[in-house]
C-alpha cells in the first residue's frame, strides 16, 4: 500500500483511503520514492520525457482567491474538505463529522481506459452522541468516473452518489444518507475564511516541501437534521470548516498528527496541530489564533504546545488515545475535554486506518470557552512512509 510499487494493486483498492485519506493517502502518496518517480526528468541517456503523471508543489506566495479556491486542485496530490461541529438535538449534544478526500494516483500518461482511477473519492461522516455511547460512522470510496464521484472546479461541490458537500450562495449544504446514520444540514458562514500560517501556506515540517495550501471557516451557523437508530432529529448549532491541499503532506519522520479546531465562545476561534515524530514527541506544530477583535495571530513550532492529561484505551482494538489535553498557542492557554471519550473511527474498510476523531469542550481557568474537535492519527498504527 505504501512505498514506489503500484499504487492500485487489488490491495490498495480493497484498503482503499486528513488532515484528515490518514494512512492511505498519507502513505500510498506521500512516499518519496513516488516523489522522484513524479517529479524527476528522464533517465541520463534517454530522450523520452517521464510518462508519469507529475504533482504540483506548494510553494509561498500564492494568493488563495475565493469561492474560486473553495473548489478542488486536482493537479495537487491529496485534498479534503472537512466539517465538524456541535449540535443541540432536544437539548441534548451532539457531535457530527462530514469530510470529503480527493487523492490523485501516480498514471502513466500511455493508459487510455476510462476506468483509470484519475482522481479517487473518499468521505467519512460520522456522529457522536453520548446517549449511544460509541462513535457512529459511515464510509465511502469511489473512482471519479461517470459523475457516481468527483470534485468541482471553482465552487465547492464534493459527492460520492447520494453523498454530497455543495457550497451555494448562503452557504454550504451537507446530505448523507446511511443505513447506519442521515445528516441534512445547512451551514452558513459568520465570519470571513481563516487563513492558516502564512496567508494560506501551511508548513508542516522543515523541509520548504511538507507544507499544504489551508484556510478554514470557524463558527458556521448549522440548521437541519440528524438521524441515527431511526431516530430524526431535528438540530441547530455551530461547525467549523477546514479545506486543505497538498502534494507532500507528511514529512517522513513524523509518525501522526494531533489537531484542533476550536470555535472560541468569544467569536473567535483557534487551530491548532503539532506532527509527532516516530518516538511520539514534538517533529512540527503550529497554529492561528484569531482574537475576537478579528486580529490574526501565527504561531509556529516554539509557539505550540500540546501536553497529553489523560488516555482513553479503545476496547476493540486495544489502541490508548490521549482524550485530554492542555493546548497553549502563543499566550492562550486551554484544557481539552471530550464530549465522550469513545469516538475511534474505524475506516479500515475505505482508508484502511483507524483514528480518533471527535467533540471536544475548550476550559481556561475552569470555565468553558469554546467547543470544537479534536483529531489524532498515527497512535493505532505509525503512519509509515
Amino acid at each position: 500500500m505504501r512505498g514506489g510499487g503500484r499504487l492500485m494493486s487489488d490491495k490498495t483498492r480493497r484498503m482503499f483511503s486528513r488532515r484528515r485519506a490518514l494512512t492511505w493517502l498519507a502513505g500510498a502518496f506521500l512516499t518519496p520514492d513516488v516523489l522522484a518517480q513524479t517529479t524527476s526528468p528522464s533517465p541520463p541517456g534517454t530522450r523520452h520525457p517521464s510518462t508519469v503523471t507529475p504533482f504540483a508543489p506548494v510553494v509561498p506566495g500564492y494568493q488563495l482567491q475565493f469561492p474560486r479556491d473553495t473548489g478542488s486542485h486536482p493537479e495537487f496530490r491529496i485534498e479534503w474538505w472537512y466539517v465538524t461541529g456541535w449540535l443541540q438535538a432536544e437539548g441534548q449534544p451532539l457531535g457530527f463529522q462530514v469530510t470529503f478526500f480527493r487523492a490523485r494516483p501516480e498514471l502513466r500518461h500511455e493508459n487510455p481506459s476510462t476506468f483509470a482511477p484519475r482522481q479517487v473519492m473518499v468521505a467519512h461522516a460520522a456522529l457522536s452522541d453520548p446517549r449511544h455511547g460509541q462513535l457512529i460512522s459511515a464510509q465511502r470510496a469511489a473512482r471519479a468516473v461517470f459523475e457516481l464521484a468527483g470534485a468541482a472546479l471553482g465552487d465547492t461541490r464534493v459527492w460520492i452518489k447520494d453523498w454530497r458537500l455543495e457550497r451555494h450562495e448562503a452557504g454550504y449544504r451537507a446530505a448523507i444518507a446511511d443505513n447506519t446514520l442521515q445528516i441534512e444540514l445547512s451551514l452558513t458562514p459568520s465570519q470571513p475564511p481563516l487563513l492558516q500560517g502564512m496567508r494560506g501556506f501551511s508548513r508542516k515540517g522543515p523541509a520548504p516541501e511538507s507544507a499544504s495550501y489551508y484556510y478554514s471557516e470557524p463558527h458556521l451557523r448549522v440548521s437541519g437534521t440528524a438521524s441515527h437508530s431511526g431516530i430524526r432529529r431535528a438540530v441547530t448549532g455551530s461547525a467549523w470548516l477546514d479545506h486543505e491541499w497538498s502534494s507532500s503532506y507528511l514529512p517522513q519522520q513524523a509518525s501522526g498528527w494531533d489537531w484542533i479546531g476550536i470555535n472560541l465562545a468569544d467569536g473567535g476561534a483557534l487551530m491548532a496541530f503539532r506532527m509527532r515524530d516516530r518516538r511520539g514527541g514534538a517533529f512540527w506544530a503550529g497554529g492561528t489564533h484569531r482574537r475576537t477583535d478579528g486580529m490574526v495571530e501565527t504561531h509556529g513550532p516554539t509557539d505550540v504546545l500540546f501536553v497529553p492529561r489523560r488516555e482513553w484505551r479503545s476496547p476493540r482494538t486495544g489502541t490508548a488515545y490521549p482524550v485530554s489535553w492542555m493546548v497553549r498557542a502563543g499566550a492562550l492557554e486551554i484544557t481539552i475535554e471530550p464530549l465522550m471519550d469513545d469516538q475511534e473511527h474505524d475506516t479500515r474498510s475505505s482508508t484502511g486506518a483507524i483514528y480518533w476523531e471527535g467533540a471536544v469542550r475548550a476550559y481556561g481557568g475552569g470555565v468553558e470557552v469554546g467547543r470544537g474537535y479534536l483529531e489524532l492519527t498515527g497512535y493505532w498504527r505509525r503512519l509509515s512512509l
